[in-house]
């Protein structure tokens, strides 16, 4: 029994014959005679009787009836929202904190450009954060910058990004040419919060030269951070990218380490099993040429 068969019975039943039915059908009256001969087999019994050259429907007829128009209206309700979600595709995406904050409105305006039919959807968390949604469907794609640890996820570098260790223009090292890690020893140090890459890769670099930091603050916003530092609280390591107009103001200094250079990639990232629809190939050629 199929949602065919529905359709004729329903048909047959509305317009009080078979031949009626296949004209409203545009099918063949043979068709339809099957189509009923296959339902009352299916269910073992008489769906209609015919009395004086018309059909009535028999009182199991008037059974299906009642469910067949319930079925049948079920199933163009979900026609319709199938053919208006097709019609309004959403992509769901997940970015970095440095991506979402310097990058993913270049990669927005082109999206818009070139799929404006498309629902786009942006969450901004740390790296750990949106390798996790990736993993669990909750984004289709994520766009992140430093290590993802999973062999489920398809990973395609497309810029490098380089971190750099900045103070407030106030600050005592502010004004050093060159800074040597020895100097940068014991002081107060303004991280991010944990699972985030800049503060990962920064703490086995630290850990590499043998550094010993005081964090004395810690943030999972970007903005706080920079305004701490630029109140002289310490000393931070935030993307290059992220720090632009604090450096052009004169608010914010980048200190020249001896020995200490960190660049890390940004990654396109999706899971290896995910469906890739027109919209999702499309969004990777937008991310790989816009960076």
């Amino acid at each position: 029994m199929t949602i065919r068969h529905l359709k004729v019975f329903t048909a047959v039943a509305d317009m009080g014959g078979m031949s009626a039915a296949a004209k409203k059908l545009h099918v063949s009256q043979p068709t339809v005679s099957q189509a009923i001969a296959e339902l009352e087999k299916y269910y073992g019994v008489k769906l209609f009787e015919r009395l004086s050259q018309k059909l009535y429907l028999t009182k199991e007829g008037e059974l299906m009836l009642s469910f067949s128009r319930h079925i049948l209206d079920s199933f163009n309700q979900m026609e319709e929202a199938m053919d208006r979600a097709v019609k309004k595709e959403n992509l769901r995406i997940g970015c970095s904190v440095t991506v979402g904050t310097c990058l993913i409105n270049d990669i927005l305006d082109q999206a818009g450009i070139r799929m404006p039919h498309l629902s786009i959807s942006v969450v901004v968390a740390n790296s750990s954060d949106i390798e996790r949604a990736i993993l669990c469907n909750e984004v289709d794609i994520g766009i992140v910058e430093g290590i993802l640890k999973s062999s489920e996820l398809l990973i395609t570098p497309v810029c490098k990004d380089e971190l750099v260790i900045v103070c407030g223009s106030s600050h005592p090292l502010a004004k050093e040419k060159t800074v040597t890690p020895d100097m940068l020893a014991g002081q107060n140090y303004i991280s991010r919060e944990s699972g985030s890459a800049g503060r990962n890769q920064l703490e086995k670099l630290f850990e590499e030269q043998g550094l010993e930091l005081v964090r004395t603050f810690c943030s999972t916003n970007t903005e706080a951070i920079k305004n701490a530092v630029i109140r002289g609280r310490g000393i931070a390591v935030l993307s290059e990218r992220m720090i632009e107009r604090e450096r052009a103001a004169g608010d914010m200094v980048v200190l020249p380490v001896e020995g200490v250079k960190v660049t890390r990639n940004i990654n396109l990232a999706i899971h290896k099993n995910k469906y890739l629809s027109k919209s999702i190939k499309m969004m990777q050629e937008i991310v790989q040429e816009t960076f």
